[in-house]
């Protein structure tokens, strides 16, 4: 067997998925959210040795709108038959919102804030990399707030990818590789 193709198999890969992001990027960019998460990771390992992939999310609230919550956790349900997947949430906090109209008044609108995810991502990745659980780690994710933690990572001598649908310059920049998730790459692993 070729070095380089002995070396690709045993390279150790994580992966780490922001799930709200990438939810809303793709449905944002593509117009369609249904993607099989187990060809989605293999497509991303491309031939190495998936150790993982870490799925995180912030669940809605049931209260405000039971049918979204029921949707929301039937995916969620979903995602426990992908071998070698791991869910982990945050959560959702309200909060409410002033806005001010073209006349001049107020009103008062409630909008949701995603708490803990990031938190979980960044956690994650520095301590599997600290223990030395992967040689390359790829970030599903657009939010530049990464952009950190993925300079951080490298300094331990590990390699991280970016994949996402046209996220942050930042954030692709710091990578030492970046992968375009557009339609030509989903090709194949969109659910119908």
């Amino acid at each position: 067997m070729d070095e380089h193709i002995r070396r690709k198999a045993n390279e150790r890969v994580m992966i780490f998925i922001d799930g709200n992001n990438l939810y809303h990027s793709l449905k944002h960019v593509v117009g369609k959210t249904n993607l099989d998460f187990e060809k989605f990771s293999a497509k991303l390992a491309n031939n190495r040795h998936l150790i993982r992939t870490y799925y995180y999310n912030a669940p809605l609230n049931k209260e405000d709108d039971e049918d979204k919550h029921r949707m929301q956790q039937s995916f969620f349900d979903s995602l426990d038959t992908v071998p070698y997947l791991t869910k982990k949430f945050g959560r959702l906090e309200k909060r409410i919102v002033r806005q001010t109209l073209p006349d001049g008044t107020f009103i008062s609108a409630p909008t949701y804030v995603e708490k803990g995810v990031d938190t979980l991502i960044v956690i994650d990745m520095l301590t599997f990399g600290y223990k030395d659980t992967y040689d390359t780690a790829i970030l599903v994710s657009g939010d530049e707030d990464f952009a950190i933690v993925v300079e951080k990572i490298k300094e331990l001598g590990k390699h991280v990818e970016v994949a996402n649908l046209g996220g942050s310059f930042a954030l692709r920049q710091a990578a030492d590789k970046y992968i375009m998730i557009n339609q030509e790459f989903l090709e194949g692993i969109q659910q119908v």
